[in-house]
């Protein structure tokens, strides 16, 4: 008996060492460092949304898709997923609180209409002191779907500039209340305040780049692997130039889900249907992401691998990668059984803090039970070229992208082939 157990581990270990090689051949990393190189090179303009840079981008990805064989998801007619979007561009921010009028710089809106507010009941004041949770009480202020006016300590200075640059660029948050920022000492008794802002809007193109390889006999099944294509665009006046060029956020993570396109369709072999999606609009709202889970039914969704900068060596080193929500669901325990015999290990996510599981692309789909987990390598907490002018491809390690994509190619291939279905995550209850 123990000589057929030590068999059927020889013919196990075999049989994965075969698969490795196979991972290894197929996935290039001469082809991993040409996809990323092109995704982050200047002539992308930082790939901002609703602007030439991202379009070129997207037209790149149609080629690489187009290349593969890929198919148009269901019901498109090429890989576009066109998102219907208005661009809301607020202009003067007027803001008095207990008859004191606010500086036009220590205010703005984020809102698709105009309008104009005197002590409305309706409005919910929230005071953001220095101690809070900005990242998480923000979520929460997005999702209430109430008329909000946030003060925010001069702590938050720098998030209050950044969201002030953003919404100045414009956002499209459709049928969603105003919500205005000021910044400032926070006044302990607020007995009045006057709001008031007039709202641009335009029609404007934004999408996805999506496409599919059909199941064999489950076709009905999806498995989803997706990235951010879109990245911060070009702000004059930064050193030691101007262009956020977002190679490891997410050119890095876009060349994963193009190579692994690459990847299924020369294997040819999946029961469930897979489906690659470069998502837009994930540094503005998640816009990508939100339309993509209007398009298909999450009950339908096994897994969803969000794959998201993956161009450093982790805090464990080479080999190594971390899976957001690790605790949700068993898809991380799927993963690494498949890895087993291999150098390459996933961990849980230990930047909890940061609740990086609902700040990417794959939260969409968690909140509705999918077992969509976010991987990534990067150190979040010292990464020095984090959302900088910096994250080039030259800050990047080439082997290390190539590494991940080849252990989330071998360690997918159950779910893939229908073999193995993740547990699902609970519900997000708004």
């Amino acid at each position: 008996m123990m000589k057929k157990y030590i068999l059927a581990g020889a013919m196990l270990a075999a049989g994965l060492a075969s698969q490795a090689q196979n991972v290894n051949k197929l996935i290039d990393q001469k082809d991993v460092e040409r996809i990323i190189a092109t995704l982050s090179d200047d002539n992308m303009q930082g790939r901002a949304i609703f602007t030439p840079g991202i379009d070129k981008a997207a037209k790149f990805i149609e080629g690489e898709f187009t290349k593969i064989g890929l198919q148009p998801l269901a019901g498109e007619s090429g890989f576009r997923q066109n998102i219907p979007m208005k661009r809301t561009i607020p202009g003067k921010t007027t803001v008095n609180i207990n008859m004191s009028s606010v500086p036009s710089a220590n205010a703005y809106a984020i809102a698709n209409t105009s309008f104009s507010w005197s002590n409305d009941a309706d409005v919910q004041v929230i005071k953001e002191t220095a101690d809070k949770n900005y990242q998480q009480d923000m979520r929460a202020i997005m999702m209430s779907g109430k008329k909000t006016l946030v003060l925010l300590d001069p702590a938050f200075e720098t998030q209050f500039k950044a969201g002030r640059e953003r919404a100045m660029n414009g956002n499209s948050r459709p049928g969603a209340q105003p919500i205005v920022f000021v910044l400032g000492k926070i006044d302990d008794n607020i007995r009045s305040f006057e709001v008031s802002c007039n709202i641009k809007s335009e029609d404007v193109p934004l999408f996805n780049v999506a496409g599919m390889i059909p199941g064999k006999s489950k076709p009905d099944e999806f498995v989803v692997f997706s990235g951010h294509y879109d990245h911060l665009g070009v702000k004059p006046g930064m050193k030691p130039d101007s262009i956020y060029n977002g190679a490891d956020d997410d050119a890095s993570g876009t060349t994963a889900v193009i190579e692994l396109a690459k990847y299924y369709k020369k294997l040819n072999n999946n029961e469930r249907t897979l489906i690659f999606v470069a998502f837009t609009g994930e540094e503005s709202g998640g816009y990508g992401a939100r339309h993509f889970t209007t398009t298909v039914n999450a009950d339908k969704v096994v897994a969803m691998f969000n794959i998201e900068m993956i161009g450093k060596p982790s805090k464990w080193g080479q080999n190594s990668a971390f899976i957001t929500g690790y605790e949700r669901s068993d898809f991380g325990q799927i993963l690494q059984k498949n890895l087993e015999g291999t150098d390459f290990k996933f961990y849980p996510d230990p930047y909890t803090k940061e609740n990086l599981f609902y700040r990417s692309d794959n939260a969409t789909l968690a909140r509705l039970g999918v077992p969509a987990h976010t991987i990534s390598t990067d150190q979040i907490d010292i990464d020095p070229d984090y959302h900088k002018v910096t994250d080039e491809l030259k800050t990047l390690d080439v082997a290390n992208i190539t590494a991940a994509i080849r252990a989330i190619a071998l360690s997918s291939r159950t779910i893939v082939s229908g073999k193995d279905t993740p547990t699902r995550v609970a519900k997000l209850e708004r």
